[in-house]
């Protein structure tokens, strides 16, 4: 059974959709569908997917010019969304690994977010992989350091260690710390790694994500 619409029935019965909505995120998902419809990507490349740190990395090619990159980033999700969508920016690929950057809008989303509901989240989304594919690496960056959401740190830092301590009993998982790799002298994010935003990162923040990353990515 579809793992969208597994979701969908959850949030339908919960009171949280109704079907006078439409499905969010729709635009973007139906651009993946179309580019794969035009040019479906080769088996066996590395997955990028979650939210707008990887929708924004448009050049992430660049960055692993050793690996293949499949980028499947869209922007404002959270991991709830990507296992609605699972089916269109998961599945379709094959890959040889999946590399996975999401929570952040989890816990900016509504301010009762706990640590441990993005943590299970996470988890959802680990174990609905590992239902179809259970040796493919699977890796999650950890959430970052925002200074736009500076007052969900202690959140962010909660979610990434319950996240770090699931991963690190699992095999063929890995959990890539860019949080701390973000932070000055003072423990406060650096300040010249993002645009104006304070949310998103610049080319700067890209490059320490690249040198916390590539370690990690299957040859």
């Amino acid at each position: 059974m579809p793992v969208r619409f597994i979701l969908f029935i959850c949030l339908l019965f919960t009171g949280c959709f109704s079907y006078a909505q439409a499905l969010p995120f729709a635009d973007e998902i139906n651009k993946f569908r179309h580019t794969d419809s035009i040019q479906p990507p080769a088996q066996n490349e590395i997955l990028f997917v979650g939210s707008s740190s990887f929708t924004k990395w448009t050049d992430i090619q660049q960055y692993f010019p050793a690996h293949k990159i499949i980028n499947r980033g869209f922007g404002g999700s959270r991991l709830l969304d990507v296992i609605m969508y699972a089916d269109d920016v998961i599945f379709p690929y094959h890959p040889k690994q999946i590399v996975i950057y999401c929570g952040e809008n989890d816990i900016a989303y509504v301010d009762t977010v706990s640590a441990q509901t993005v943590a299970n989240r996470f988890i959802t989304l680990f174990e609905i992989v590992r239902s179809v594919w259970d040796t493919v690496p699977i890796a999650f960056v950890s959430i970052k350091p925002s200074p736009s959401r500076d007052k969900f740190r202690p959140v962010v830092v909660d979610a990434n260690n319950l996240i770090k301590n699931f991963l690190g009993a699992k095999k063929a998982a890995a959990f890539i710390d860019v949080y701390s790799k973000m932070l000055a002298a003072d423990g406060n994010p650096m300040p010249d790694i993002f645009i104006e935003d304070r949310l998103h990162m610049n080319a700067k923040g890209y490059a320490i994500w690249q040198q916390a990353i590539e370690p990690y990515l299957v040859k």
